[in-house]
């Protein structure tokens, strides 16, 4: 007894070994069937050392052939289970290229098997006695290859491309490095084995090696590493399944503590099972739905619960989350006893077994009656309200619209919706662009403000809009408020006509106080005119005419005619009705028309004036003619308040620069001033001391002032007499310091 006879017995019991131990463990796992393909392959593996064994001590050609072609069956056990233990325990390469594999190697073995040869050898001649290693004698074959050695060949080529193409399968699918490795190792190691195998059984049959013919000796390493690999598998199994039972256990805490925090604020949880159609609930969800603690409902029960236009849409939800989305989401409606309905909203997650197929709906339920009903509060408060409504998102889009908002834009509601904002109030949309209308720095309701609207006719709709940010669901919107001011600005429109139609003929009433006046002004230069002209031809009739004097007189009357224009003028501009018309105006310029139009009514009424008009001051915007009126207004009531004074009657105008930027005009006189209580009644309309007056002169001039974003107030002096007080917005930002407190100020305010 050599070596041999003892390795190889000992070779083939490590590989029963091996499968025994893996039989044992595919019976505790049953749902791990490559352990089950070990077996068999380490089972083959077994009785071809027994083979092998039988061809080394064989004594003639015939007992040598007859050996071979019984060790044919449990090699191709061996591929059958190399083949499956891939396919089934990495789940990688392609089957039809282990399926052709195995064709291949049994085409290749029924010829043999028919003609009485062999897989390798047509026929034996002899056996030759060869000495390997340590003295050990076995026997050889010589003799003819079979020509279906070819088609064993491919068979080995095939399984080749087979495991290659599991190794490249298993790369592709995982980034898996450990993964990766292992099927590298395994695969590989096969790869080797059949390519070290096929090769000696090749050569020898073809008699380029004289050597005996072994699968035991490559193939143990093979058995090794994938021994090695289940084990590991197993023990991976094991931890993993220690894991999961301490996942478990701690899962369960979890569970319980999140049920009781959901029962303490009102959550029900539920669990719908995937096989019987039955849902179960805690405490909470049971006295919701409105059935005894612990029961399962049945498809069929649970529906019954449910208000029949919701259950429709239940079973849609729970279909997507099962088929398509794995998310459950749905509002229903369950009818009380007594009337009346409870809202009830469900979520939940759909639980996968390990195949991939639901398992079960898992999720909480909660009751938003209250937020239901508050929501139907405010769709009615919504649509029933008498203000235009219009709630907008982020993007400017129309989300709601009620039947209000639909009048005022002569819209259909439907045709709102989803509508940029800026086809109806483009100036709304040019502010949220530019200062972020919607979102709102500042506190509180933001003002309204008159903007133009649009209908879908394309006509013009004076709107005023408020726009109050919300957020809904963490979403930002904006609530827009809009009224139809088309009324208010038609009378707004009718009260400035009428306002001007009283300004006309307040100025009128003014004039024609002032007719004597300006009757006396227009005959001075008209009899200077008569005067000149009589000179003139009296120079002419003399023998000799003074041309001289005839030339003097001739200027003399061209002065006089271009005075008598300017008052005529003058006069036309206060009598002219036309449209108001602001223009940029010095009221040092208007102070002296008035006077030039005055002059001859103050010097009838023996009245002096002291200017203090300090220059250069700020322009103003405004319409001079109005001024004119207010100023000579003014100076009228100052001249009548001093026509009880026999003597010093004087009238002080001074005109300043003040801080805000603007400009004051300010009118004293000396007269008895007026009574402290009658200080702002006197712009009340139709409050006169003048018997002949009709109480229109100062309500007017304030009303001129407003229009100007002025203000007009009167107050008593220090001394005697009061003063009328103009504060007029200048143009441009700011005036000279030096010309704000102008020179004679404080000594205009003395003497006044």
């Amino acid at each position: 007894m050599d070596w041999v006879d003892i390795l190889w017995p000992l070779m083939g019991g490590v590989s029963l070994t091996l499968g025994l131990i893996h039989v044992l463990i595919w019976f505790r796992l049953r749902n791990q069937p490559a352990f089950l393909m070990f077996a068999l392959a380490a089972g083959a593996i077994a009785v071809l050392s027994v083979f092998e064994l039988s061809l080394m001590r064989a004594q003639t050609p015939q007992q040598y052939a007859a050996i071979l072609r019984q060790a044919q069956l449990p090699v191709l056990l061996v591929l059958v289970s190399l083949i499956g233990f891939v396919l089934l325990h990495f789940r990688a390469g392609r089957p039809w290229l282990g399926f052709t594999a195995f064709a291949l190697r049994v085409g290749s073995l029924l010829p043999g098997l028919v003609s009485g040869g062999s897989l390798r050898f047509l026929n034996i001649e002899e056996l030759r006695q060869v000495e390997l290693w340590g003295g050990a004698v076995v026997a050889v074959p010589v003799g003819n290859a079979s020509p279906w050695l070819l088609l064993a060949q491919a068979s080995e080529l095939v399984l080749v491309l087979f495991l290659a193409d599991a190794i490249a399968s298993v790369w592709r699918r995982t980034r898996d490095h450990s993964e990766r490795r292992r099927a590298m190792l395994v695969c590989g190691s096969m790869i080797v084995f059949v390519l070290i195998a096929g090769a000696l059984a090749s050569l020898v049959a073809f008699g380029r090696v004289h050597a005996p013919l072994m699968v035991n000796i490559p193939f143990l390493g093979v058995l090794i590493v994938m021994s090695l690999e289940l084990g590991g598998r197993v023990a991976r199994s094991f931890w993993l399944e220690r894991r999961l039972e301490e996942s478990q256990s701690t899962l369960r805490g979890s569970e319980e503590r999140f049920r009781s925090t959901a029962e303490a604020v009102g959550l029900g949880l539920w669990i719908w099972d995937a096989q019987s159609s039955q849902t179960w609930l805690t405490e909470v969800g049971s006295a919701m739905i409105g059935m005894p603690v612990g029961e399962r409902l049945s498809r069929e029960s649970l529906l019954s619960r449910i208000h029949p236009g919701d259950r429709a849409a239940l079973l849609q939800a729970r279909d997507d989350a099962l088929l398509h989305t794995g998310r459950f989401e749905c509002e229903y409606r369950l009818p009380q006893p007594g009337g009346g309905v409870r809202w009830i909203a469900a979520s939940g997650r759909v639980e996968y077994d390990p195949l991939g197929a639901p398992k079960c709906l898992r999720g909480v339920i909660i009751d938003i009656s209250e937020r239901r009903q508050a929501e139907e509060l405010f769709r009615v408060v919504f649509e029933n309200s008498p203000i235009a409504k219009l709630m907008v998102d982020g993007d400017g889009c129309i989300v709601l619209a009620n039947i209000q908002a639909a009048r005022v834009f002569g819209h259909d509601r439907a045709d709102l919706l989803d509508q940029h904002i800026d086809r109806l109030v483009p100036e709304l949309r040019a502010e949220r662009s530019h200062r972020g209308v919607w979102v709102m720095d500042t506190p509180g309701i933001p003002p309204a403000r008159e903007l133009p609207g649009y209908r879908k006719d394309g006509s013009n709709v004076p709107i005023e809009v408020t726009v109050s940010p919300i957020v809904v669901d963490g979403k930002q919107f904006v609530l827009a408020s809009i009224h139809d001011i088309s009324k208010r600005v038609s009378i707004q429109n009718e009260v400035a006509v009428q306002r001007e139609e009283l300004t006309h003929l307040s100025r009128i009433a003014l004039l024609g106080e002032m007719s004597g006046s300006l009757a006396h002004e227009l005959n001075q230069p008209l009899t200077a005119v008569l005067s000149n002209a009589q000179a003139a031809l009296r120079f002419l009739d003399n023998d000799r005419p003074d041309l001289h004097e005839v030339h003097a007189c001739l200027t003399q009357i061209v002065e006089s005619d271009k005075r008598a224009g300017e008052i005529i003028r003058r006069l036309r501009a206060m009598l002219r009705k036309e449209q108001v018309s602001y223009e940029e105006l010095q009221v040092n310029d208007v102070v002296h028309d008035v006077l030039r139009l005055i002059n001859s009514d103050l010097l009838n009424r023996n009245v002096s004036v002291r200017l203090n008009l300090a220059s250069p001051l700020p322009s103003v915007s405004g319409d001079r003619v109005q001024l004119q009126q207010v100023l000579l207004n003014l100076v009228i009531n100052a001249c009548d308040a001093m026509d009880q004074i026999e003597t010093d009657r004087a009238l002080a105008i001074l005109t300043r620069s003040t801080e805000d930027p603007g400009v004051e005009i300010l009118v004293s006189d000396v007269g008895r001033g007026i009574p402290p209580d009658d200080l702002e009644g006197v712009f009340a309309p139709f409050t006169t001391s003048k018997p002949q007056g009709l109480g229109l002169g100062l309500a007017v001039c304030r009303t001129i002032i407003h229009a100007h974003h002025g203000t007009l107030v009167a107050v008593n002096n220090p001394g005697v007499g009061a003063t009328l007080k103009i504060l007029l917005p200048a143009c441009s930002a700011g005036s000279d310091e030096a010309f704000r407190n102008a020179p004679g100020s404080r000594e205009f305010q003395k003497s006044s």
